[in-house]
């Protein structure tokens, strides 16, 4: 590191530490004046004074700023870094060119799709008036930010392959700098877009809306709009998983079985047609796509937990905007952590694979420590009151840690359950697929259980360890998406560690094509084996975090569950603004209280489903109190959030729609294993997890057939390739897998778009709830085991070709080859798009609440 750049940090450094003891000292100021003032005076949270909200917003703004300069830091290092010799620079051009028209041509589709989505929303919020008017712009600008990230990612990786292996010439040590610090920029990129965007809507909302003399917005409402860009960013990732995948593994899939197989040449043998594409595939799908995976979880898990602050605290202005603020401080603050940890990272010349690992853990547990240090003083700073999130807080990142870790055991060649798969290459490619699937399933036990005992730990922290109370519910929810927030907060450089995969992996191959010597290449593979870990460790990672994101994206879609019927409640077509006083029946089970002809003196109420029905549209007038006939109306237990109404023998329950709790939503629309609906949307759900799988798995086996066809073809009509004395045409195999990405998208992207929306008008708020529950628990352990299976099979080739069991061009090695094949959709297309699938359809959800509320078959009677 240069003096100029330690400078630079150390004064970032030195600004945020002096920022948050300020803050601090205020906080405690605050908490002595409070002290002084009549015992009848309410404690007031510190984070309700503006000066705070702006400070941390401030915090939050100056994090993403950091984290994009750092990025261009990064990249201006690794463009002024040695390119290598002009063969070098030929093969990395070529791959450039590759992605750049393979990116370009997605957005074209993307782009198209997006147009149509934006307006289904526009009907949906300008003309059925059951969603915002702000949706479709947000849902835009999410995936225009989640494009965005993935493209600078690629163009970095693109550049820094033959930089890679030009570093690798001089040392171990300086190829693995020049990788890392690339696949940095791809997760600096993501955070610092991520919470950029989040800024920018929160004062665009928050403070911009009476600028243009818009009625300012609730806290609630400030958080769902928010919340609804996630959409855009969950489907620009899907497409971008999905497609890239399918691109990657096509032309992967092709070159491995003809060229390694067939031909007997090695991986990246520049006589293979396919090579080029093969290495185009890596950044489109594992950099490109997985920053637009990871950018819709940081996103998600930040708008979500600020939605359920929102929710916990219902009453309670203050308190509201401390958990609003505080998911995005830790975010903030865990940007500037992330870069500190990327300048631990270093190694020796003679380091094992185990060292390099300790080299990439190093950093990332440098940056995990920090934040969960700092995430006590920000918790003290904005909410006091509730010290517990910050256990919550440090519960995903602990989690997020171990999973990551299992996942290096599960997949590196230095443990022995991927030595146990590569010792059954010895009899042939059945048994190496049979142990590669056992191990892949058996893997799914420790990421599972982790996550489990994390939803369980954050939500006792949260909430004092009271899983019994209804009041407390929200809060404990609000603790397992604070604890998403946490496990994300370390993106920059967790996310820095998958990056750096592809990179290698393109270094290598461009070592190969470029004839370097052996040590180089030694150098290389040791590097890409070391990016096949880490890519595993990546999607583990992704995956564990996109379970605990969904989780809370189920409780947010409640509220936004409760800004449907709002939004039903005051359209003006529903109930007349000159309506006599009385309750006014909009649904079976949903009524209006008018106070006068005031349009804005009125109250909405649920009605609970054990009670009586009347009439629906049937205006109820008010009778006083006591009559012994008409209609009596009094409080319900003492709770004015309660009202109890009777005529006659019937008799309704009514709850207030604003004070209605996730517990009550859940009763009032029977959401549990005994209604038939939810466990319709449970199936339903789950069996979406394996359609989806089987669609892009064929959609890989369909594209490389083509591939294989196409190689075949060129060594077949030109001997000259294989003789060494003409050269293959790369960019055909290219354009065959950009083509059949493209078209093979559409279908499984249509599957996670669509389905919420059938499910939830044909079953309501219960079936979708089903819908997710199902998707999250049977997406999340097959995600599991399809990426780890991957990633064993993949380097159970690698240890093969270290030396071991005979080492290359043997049987052993042709049965490892068989099983990466197999393993190839497992871990770069299916498994890791399950993750965005789970989250697509949450945030799918959360956007077409409203419109389920309103207009599902169970909301109109009809079912």
């Amino acid at each position: 590191m240069t003096n100029g750049v330690r400078r630079w940090c150390g004064a970032i450094v030195v600004a945020l530490a002096w920022t948050m003891l300020l803050a601090m000292s205020d906080s405690i100021g605050a908490q002595e004046s409070a002290k002084s003032e009549p015992p009848a005076v309410a404690v007031v949270t510190p984070a309700s004074g503006s000066t705070t909200e702006v400070l941390v917003w401030s915090i939050c703004l100056l994090g993403s700023i950091i984290a994009l300069a750092q990025a261009f830091v990064f990249y201006r290092q690794m463009m002024a870094s040695d390119p290598g010799n002009a063969r070098m620079q030929e093969i990395a051009g070529y791959v450039r060119t590759g992605a750049a028209a393979y990116l370009r041509q997605q957005y074209k589709v993307v782009a198209a799709f997006f147009v149509v989505i934006a307006g289904l929303l526009a009907v949906q919020a300008f003309v059925l008036k059951t969603q915002s008017e702000f949706v479709p712009f947000a849902f835009i600008t999410g995936g225009f930010f989640s494009g965005l990230a993935g493209f600078f990612g690629m163009k970095t990786a693109t550049h820094a392959s033959s930089r890679t292996a030009a570093a690798a010439q001089k040392s171990l040590n300086q190829g693995l700098q020049v990788a890392f610090r690339s696949g940095a920029v791809m997760g600096l990129v993501v955070v610092g877009l991520g919470l950029l965007d989040i800024c920018i809507w929160y004062a665009v909302l928050r403070w911009g809306m009476g600028a243009f003399g818009h009625e300012a917005l609730s806290l609630g409402e400030i958080t769902v709009i928010m919340l609804c860009f996630g959409m855009g960013a969950s489907s620009q990732a899907l497409f971008a998983r999905v497609g890239g995948g399918i691109f990657t593994k096509a032309a992967d899939v092709g070159a491995d079985l003809v060229g390694k197989v067939e031909a007997g040449i090695p991986e990246d043998d520049p006589r293979n047609p396919a090579t080029i594409a093969d290495n185009v595939g890596d950044n489109v799908g594992d950099v490109a796509g997985m920053g637009a995976d990871l950018y819709e979880s940081y996103c998600g898990s930040i708008l979500a937990t600020a939605a359920l602050g929102v929710a916990a605290f219902l009453g309670n202005e203050q308190k509201q905007l401390a958990a609003l603020l505080l998911p995005m401080a830790i975010a903030g603050v865990g940007i500037v952590l992330s870069i500190a940890g990327m300048y631990v990272i270093r190694t020796n010349e003679e380091a094992t694979q185990k060292n390099l690992l300790a080299a990439l853990f190093r950093g990332i547990n440098a940056s995990t420590l920090l934040v969960a240090v700092c995430t006590f003083g920000l918790a003290y700073w904005i909410l006091p009151d509730h010290m517990g999130v910050a256990g919550s807080v440090v519960v995903g990142l602990v989690a997020g840690w171990l999973i990551g870790y299992y996942t290096t055991i599960a997949t590196s060649d230095e443990y022995s359950m991927t030595k146990e798969v590569a010792a059954q290459a010895q009899t042939g490619p059945a048994t190496v697929i049979i142990g590669g699937i056992a191990a892949g399933m058996q893997s799914t036990w420790a990421p599972v259980v982790i996550v489990c005992i994390a939803t369980l730990a954050s939500f006792g922290f949260a909430n004092n360890w009271d899983f019994a109370s209804v009041d407390n519910f929200a809060l404990g929810l609000y603790g397992v998406g604070i604890a998403a927030v946490g496990m994300l907060s370390t993106l920059g450089i967790t996310l820095a560690t998958d990056a750096y995969g592809p990179i290698a992996d393109n270094a290598g191959g461009n070592a190969e094509m470029s004839h370097l010597g052996a040590e180089v290449r030694r150098r290389t593979d040791a590097l890409d084996a070391l990016g096949n870990t880490t890519a595993a460790t990546g999607k583990g990672f992704a995956i564990g975090s996109a379970a605990l994101t969904a989780l809370a994206l189920l409780a947010a879609y409640i509220e936004e569950v409760r800004v449907g019927f709002e939004r039903w409640g005051k359209d003006p077509t529903v109930v007349a603004t000159s309506a006599d006083n009385g309750y006014y029946k909009i649904n079976q089970n949903f009524v209006l209280h008018k106070n006068g002809n005031d349009p804005k003196n009125y109250e909405m109420y649920l009605i609970m489903p054990t009670e009586a029905r009347l009439p629906a549209w049937q205006a109820l007038p008010l009778a006083k109190t006591g009559q012994s006939t008409g209609l009596v109306e009094t409080d319900f237990k003492g709770s004015p959030k309660r009202r109890k109404l009777t005529m006659g023998d019937d008799q309704l329950t009514l709850i207030e729609l604003k004070h209605a709790t996730i517990p009550d939503f859940a009763t009032y629309y029977d959401a549990s294993l005994m209604n038939p609906k939810a466990m319709v949307g449970i199936l339903l759900g789950s069996m979406s997890v394996f359609v989806f799988c089987a669609m892009t798995m064929k959609a890989v086996g369909r594209a490389a057939k083509g591939m294989v066809e196409e190689v075949r073809r060129q060594f077949k009509e030109n001997p000259g390739i294989m003789a060494g004395t003409s050269m293959p045409d790369y960019a055909r195999p290219v354009q065959i897998s950009t083509v059949a990405a493209q078209r093979e998208m559409i279908l499984p992207s249509l599957l996670g778009l669509v389905t919420p929306v059938v499910i939830g008008l044909l079953l309501g708020v219960g079936g979708v709830l089903g819908l997710l529950v199902g998707t999250l628990a049977t997406g999340f352990c097959v995600a599991v085991f399809m990426s780890n299976s991957g990633g064993s099979w993949d380097n159970a080739k690698k240890h093969i070709e270290a030396g071991n069991f005979g080492g290359k061009k043997t049987d052993a090695h042709k049965a490892a080859v068989v099983g990466d094949t197999v393993g190839d959709p497992f871990k770069d297309t299916s498994g890791p798009s399950l993750n965005i699938l789970i989250k697509l359809m949450s945030m799918v959800s959360v956007v077409a609440a409203g419109l389920v509320v309103r207009y599902s078959l169970a909301a109109l009677g009809i079912f």
